[in-house]
């Protein structure tokens, strides 16, 4: 489940406690946890609601100012029944803490050398994670769309060869959860921990 940045801090601050969403189907459910830009997010009750039902109370809930506003970010089909996800806070994203961290020390440095070297073993694309790790230094805000064509050589990043963008998301996830990386409204940067890191390193 995505938020936008404004709801997302609403929930991290307390004031936003619901989400509308029109699905097929839940994509949540109740107990989930997830990852917002402004924490970890625990989904409450997850319940279907008629739009005739939804009150100024409700929209309020939810960030927004009428319910005009809300029903107008209601995406997917118009029959696509709404459900009402009642959102809380469940502390700030570690990752982001760790992330701030630039006081490597060369124990540091060594179990992310450790950590890189067992995903480029593992991968069937060879020794990715430095090389991305200074492509998302190089083009910061740009997209895994862009970066992977640079992979590839393609510095236009509009080429559909090599690793394709799912498992490239993938992947600057894993460096995101070392803490290396952090994600923007579009693309990447590194995080200072990923910056110190690579300062560190001698390039290929």
């Amino acid at each position: 489940m995505i938020l936008t940045g404004r709801v997302a801090a609403g929930v991290a601050a307390g004031h936003i406690t619901l989400a509308f969403r029109r699905w097929k189907k839940p994509r949540v459910r109740s107990g989930h946890t997830f990852r917002g830009s402004a924490g970890v997010v625990r989904v409450g009750e997850v319940s279907l609601v008629a739009m005739h039902d939804i009150t100024e109370q409700h929209a309020t809930a939810a960030g927004a100012a009428s319910v005009a506003e809300l029903v107008n970010t209601l995406r997917g089909e118009p029959d696509d029944p709404i459900f009402m996800i009642e959102l809380a806070s469940a502390g700030p994203d570690l990752r982001v803490q760790l992330g701030n961290d630039d006081s490597l020390t060369d124990e540091d440095c060594a179990e992310i050398d450790r950590r890189l070297a067992r995903f480029d073993q593992s991968s069937r694309h060879g020794t990715w994670t430095l090389r991305t790790l200074r492509l998302i230094e190089e083009y910061p805000g740009r997209t895994a769309e862009s970066l992977r064509g640079s992979m590839d050589g393609d510095t236009d990043g509009d080429t559909d060869g090599g690793m394709d963008r799912a498992v490239f998301k993938r992947n600057v996830r894993k460096l995101k959860d070392l803490g290396l990386t952090r994600s923007l409204p579009e693309g990447y940067e590194l995080s200072p921990r990923g910056s110190a890191y690579l300062a560190r390193r001698v390039p290929d």
